[in-house]
């Protein structure tokens, strides 16, 4: 008799700890896909930053120079973050992230240039 309250015992304190186990991975899910956008997000905010301090009207600004700094702060911290969160961030999307931004600063450098060479001819 003895055994069978032990068992009995033992079974719902094993259904509670799976219960509890389960809810602590679909918290640490929803985190870990929130924290993969919120990287992206702000990548992409350091990209457009650094596209705007390197425009003419902006270039040598110190406060957008500060911003720029901390946002790379920010950046190296998530990227810590993103080590331990890694398992759910989207390669797909950050990949086509990435090749947003790289043609991004493409046609920039083409805008960029195509300004320099049209005041030349002026």
């Amino acid at each position: 008799m003895f055994i069978h309250i032990v068992l009995i015992i033992s079974l719902a304190i094993n259904v509670l700890l799976g219960w509890y186990i389960s809810r602590m991975l679909q918290k640490f899910i929803f985190i870990s896909d929130n924290m993969s956008d919120l990287f992206l997000t702000t990548k992409a905010f350091q990209v457009f930053v650094k596209d705007m301090y390197s425009m003419d009207s902006f270039h040598g600004e110190p406060i957008i120079q500060e911003l720029v700094l901390r946002i790379r702060e920010v950046n190296e911290e998530m990227s810590n973050f993103k080590e331990i969160f890694e398992y759910t961030i989207d390669a797909e999307l950050e990949q086509e992230l990435e090749e947003a931004l790289n043609a991004e600063e493409e046609e920039q450098e083409k805008l960029l240039l195509y300004a320099g060479t049209r005041r030349r001819n002026s």
